[in-house]
């Protein structure tokens, strides 16, 4: 039986531009009608240089060209300062390059730039998502919020190092070596306190518990070198902690009037005030952008590729996506499944039984993803769903399987109704 679909024709625009862009300078071709042949096209290929000043040449040239659409592609970082003066004034689409790749033919400057007018007006190209000023400012800030956590991070796994250089094996019983207990430790060696019981006595909490192996644990040759070694990685820590804390109160200030929907995030299984703050920087947080929770999943590479051929299903590994959303929904994924009562888990389970639990981590993923767009497209918090939630919507598919397992143990079961007292 033949296949019906609906299909929308491509608009085509008569008057299109393309930029190809460098660092020390740009080369714009118009694609407009020709006025001598009726059915071909002529190419105007212009230089310019990468100053504002240049780019305001381009804006008035393209301008004065009536140009429809302008086609760019996100040439590493050399695109913003064009992208940001042009955008207010023209019809601006920014691609991937990796769209473009596999459907170039000749290499170079001026082949490229006539190449996107070409593909700009005969529709074969997507824009990207480029947010607003502020979004974008949101975005850098937590980008570079999560640069610097990571840098703190190392500064531990160097102080860690160092104290395995002592015969100390401190990070073995405890788990944050820069805590409450870890710190109080770390300052009594540096000023010189050696005696393993007195250190062990300085532990604070639930790590009190463990004294008599932490006595053992300090057993070991901490010199002046070791000192002022990790004087100086303390340093970097409480530095690095500092700017940290820094930009925590720069972001806060920015999301100031998005309270509601930070907490309604803060709702969504291993998303905290962080994640929160990281979801609407990327996204935006209007989901208007994305027209259902499923193109959200694909923007940012949770969902399943499609690659089939001569009716033939191969490889269908997710797609590159934004990396630092996809990041987060990955460590997300990892804390939610944690809770043995939640819906997820209990998903995650029945994936990983038949996919494996890389497979089923990535499923998980893209729930998250999807409830993600939920809560801020309906401004409603996360509402889970249990553990049951699979056996109230099948009930016939789980006694079907509690009826197997029984099956399997040689034994039978027989299911009554419970009288309502």
């Amino acid at each position: 039986m033949p296949r019906l679909q609906d299909v929308k024709d491509e608009v085509i625009h008569l008057r299109s531009a393309g930029v190809d862009l460098g660092k020390r300078f740009l080369l714009a071709c118009v694609r407009a009608p020709s006025p001598q042949r009726a059915g071909s096209w002529s190419l105007e290929t212009e230089r310019f240089g990468t100053t504002s000043a240049e780019v305001r040449r381009l804006l008035a040239w393209l301008l004065e060209r009536r140009v429809e659409v302008v086609v760019m592609e996100a040439t590493s970082d050399y695109w913003r300062g064009v992208y940001y003066l042009l955008q207010p004034h023209l019809n601006l689409m920014l691609v991937n390059p990796a769209h473009l790749k596999g459907i170039r033919g000749r290499k170079t400057d001026p082949s490229d730039a006539a190449f996107l007018a070409r593909a700009g007006a005969s529709g074969m190209v997507m824009a990207s998502f480029v947010p607003q000023r502020d979004i974008r400012e949101l975005r850098d800030l937590t980008r570079r919020r999560t640069e610097l956590v990571r840098a703190a991070g190392w500064e531990a796994q160097r102080l860690e190092k160092e104290l395995e250089d002592t015969g100390m094996k401190l990070s073995s019983l405890l788990s944050d070596i820069t805590g409450a207990s870890g710190r109080a430790i770390l300052e009594a060696l540096v000023a010189g306190e050696r005696d393993p019981a007195r250190l062990a006595d300085l532990t604070r909490g639930k790590a009190r518990n463990k004294i008599p192996a932490l006595v053992a644990a300090l057993d070991g040759e901490f010199t002046d070198h070791h000192a002022f070694m990790v004087r100086h990685y303390l340093d970097e820590i409480d530095r690095w902690r500092g700017v940290i804390a820094t930009f925590d109160a720069r972001i806060a200030a920015l999301l100031a009037d998005r309270e509601q929907d930070l907490a309604n995030l803060a709702t969504v299984p291993g998303i905290g005030r962080l994640g929160a703050e990281i979801i609407i920087a990327e996204t935006g947080g209007d989901m208007a952008q994305f027209a259902s929770a499923r193109h959200l999943a694909s923007w940012t590479g949770v969902c399943p590729g499609q690659n089939e051929s001569a009716g033939v299903s191969k490889s269908g590994r997710t797609r590159p996506g934004n990396s630092n959303l996809k990041r987060l929904l990955g460590i997300a994924a990892m804390v939610a499944i944690r809770r043995k009562d939640s819906y997820l888990a209990v998903f995650f389970r029945r994936i990983a039984a038949r996919r494996g639990g890389r497979r089923a981590l990535v499923a998980v993923m893209h729930k998250l993803a999807i409830a993600i767009w939920h809560v801020l497209h309906d401004k409603t918090a996360y509402r889970e769903l249990g553990t049951d939630h699979f056996t109230k919507r099948d009930p016939e598919r789980a006694m079907r399987r509690m009826v197997k397992q029984a099956n399997d143990l040689g034994l039978t079961i027989r299911f009554e109704p419970i009288t309502a007292t």
